[in-house]
């Protein structure tokens, strides 16, 4: 991955993803993780963009499923069993995977 290029349209695509996660919104909206809930979905962008820009490991759609998972528990208190778990780590899987191949404008599907 060349990151000096595809990181910034990595980075908007999973901040663009996690907006349209309901149970994220909802957590934020509602303050399960806090006065700094909005902090914390800016973490786990930091963290997912980490995952996919700095791992040489390959990249499991289960290890995002972990992430996402642990970060919804951990941070907002809210255990997530609507399937959208499984739904945003394909949906981030599909993103990294276009900005691999220099495909910048992958259509998002509404979680």
């Amino acid at each position: 991955m060349d990151a000096s290029y595809t990181i910034p349209f990595l980075r908007e695509g999973i901040s663009l993803i996690l907006s349209q996660w309901q149970a994220l919104q909802m957590a934020i909206k509602n303050e399960w993780g806090g006065m700094e809930s909005h902090q914390k979905c800016e973490e786990l962008t930091s963290t997912l963009l980490s995952y996919f820009s700095q791992s040489k490991a390959p990249h499991h759609i289960e290890d995002l499923e972990n992430i996402l998972d642990e970060n919804m528990v951990l941070s907002f208190n809210t255990e997530a069993l609507d399937g959208s778990i499984e739904q945003v780590a394909e949906q981030l899987m599909i993103l990294y995977e276009d900005c691999l191949h220099g495909n910048y404008e992958t259509k998002l599907v509404l979680i």
